[in-house]
């Protein structure tokens, strides 16, 4: 959906964007607060959807908090990006947000970290919520950092497996594949070559292939970034090591680099109608929840699969697992409103009316578990796959950094040199790797 090709790309802009915050902003770990949450007020709220439907759905939740909150008025503000929420954040003033959102989890590092969004645990506490048992697991970590819960889910996105039913019975494959030996396997008996290039290619493993990225292979593997020190373990944990040299062999046995990107340049726009799915250049697509009505909107002419992508071999227990990420909303530390600013938090977070109806208006994954299996819950069979990833207990997101997403596109950097043929020693450079990673955190303390 649109709203969430938003998120994919803040998620490499916005980690540079921020930069300045660790020196600009500065939180209180006590509320700080002494507004008078019942007093007639008006709070802004940034957020980044743009669409028409998802800033109607925005609207259409925070109309229901007014109802149930009259005497609070919420001002929403809707197309921010991390920019312009950057900037607002570290000049203050009456001009900026009170409730701010954002699609970029990978920086709660340093929203928290530089005060950013504001400390949250006082409100929690004195609202009484037990978090752990309202919110999935690794929600709740990619909204937090070292102790400091900055942020909450304001719904999430689950990734998984999608693939054409119909090329799946032409070429005689019953069901989704399970595991990464068995997934390379179907996807060479649905490739079918062209002269130097393909009439369908069974999935594109480029890591430029639409989120065949490093921290989407990595999420189907269990694994650690980093030691109890916090050092880079890119190196010596060995599921690192499996995933890059398992990913350089299936581009090898599906045609190689340089033919692969070749027909990678004939795909259509990731977020258009010409999504190489969609179209049928490819028949298989590791992809989030929102890919479904997209490709329905589309006018696709095959019947849509839909399953959690495979694990490693050796971790078959594992199988339902997958990548998540989300929206997170906190509060701006310079609000003179904030406990009113909890009140729209705390609703559009954790209110299960709030959370079902806004993740059946978008089509995103619900970010509580109440939310998750509500009756009121639009999931037909193919929806439900990412519902059941967003609750399995393995399912992952990368871990919070002080610098954000640098440590993730650094990885992912190396695996452009490794896939195209340019560093041929894994060992080596996932040593030099380690050690960037480690320099550039360091760096930022």
């Amino acid at each position: 959906m649109p709203g969430t090709s938003r998120k994919a790309a803040f998620a490499i802009a916005a980690s540079a964007s921020l930069a300045l915050l660790a020196t600009a902003c500065t939180g209180s770990s006590g509320t700080g607060a002494s507004d008078d949450p019942d007093a007639e007020t008006t709070l802004t709220f940034w957020h980044g959807w743009s669409a028409p439907a998802e800033v109607e759905a925005v609207q259409a939740n925070v109309d229901r908090f007014e109802e149930a909150h009259p005497n609070i008025k919420v001002k929403v503000v809707g197309n921010i990006n991390d920019d312009k929420l950057n900037q607002a954040l570290r000049t203050g003033g009456s001009s900026g947000p009170d409730v701010v959102s954002s699609f970029t989890t990978s920086n709660i590092g340093k929203f928290c970290s530089s005060g950013a969004f504001l400390d949250l645990k006082p409100f929690v506490e004195k609202s009484e919520l037990d978090l752990d048992a309202l919110i999935p697991k690794p929600m709740l970590e990619y909204t937090r950092f070292e102790g400091t819960r900055c942020a909450l889910p304001l719904l999430g996105d689950a990734y998984g497996l999608y693939y054409d039913k119909d090329a799946f019975e032409a070429a005689g494959i019953e069901q989704p594949p399970k595991t990464w030996s068995e997934f390379a396997e179907v996807a060479k008996k649905l490739t079918k070559t062209r002269g130097d290039s393909y009439e369908q290619l069974g999935f594109m493993p480029n890591y430029h292939g639409y989120e065949t990225v490093v921290d989407h292979y990595m999420s189907q593997w269990d694994h650690a970034y980093f030691d109890a020190d916090g050092r880079s373990t890119v190196a010596q944990d060995p599921a690192f090591a499996e995933m890059f040299t398992y990913q350089k062999k299936l581009v090898d046995d599906l045609g190689g680099f340089e033919r692969l990107e070749k027909y990678r340049n004939t795909f259509g726009d990731e977020w258009g109608a010409k999504h190489p799915f969609h179209t049928g250049q490819v028949a298989m697509q590791l992809d989030g929840e929102w890919r479904l009505g997209m490709a329905k909107d589309a006018g696709v002419d095959f019947e849509i699969g839909t399953a959690p992508m495979p694990v490693a071999d050796d971790e078959a227990d594992e199988y339902g697992k997958g990548f998540l990420s989300g929206t997170v909303m906190g509060i701006a530390p310079h609000s003179e409103k904030q406990n009113a600013a909890w009140e729209l938090v705390k609703y559009m977070t954790t209110d299960t009316e709030a959370v079902v109806a806004f993740a059946n208006a978008i089509r995103n994954v619900p970010s509580t578990f109440p939310a998750l299996k509500s009756p009121e819950l639009k999931a037909d069979p193919q929806f439900k796959t990412f519902l059941d990833i967003a609750q399995h207990p393995e399912s992952n997101s990368p871990p919070a950094s002080v610098n954000g997403a640098t440590y993730q596109l650094t990885l992912q950097d190396f695996g452009y040199q490794y896939e195209s043929g340019k560093v041929t020693d894994l060992k080596v450079g996932l040593e030099k790797t380690a050690a960037q990673i480690d320099r550039d955190i360091e760096q930022t303390k």
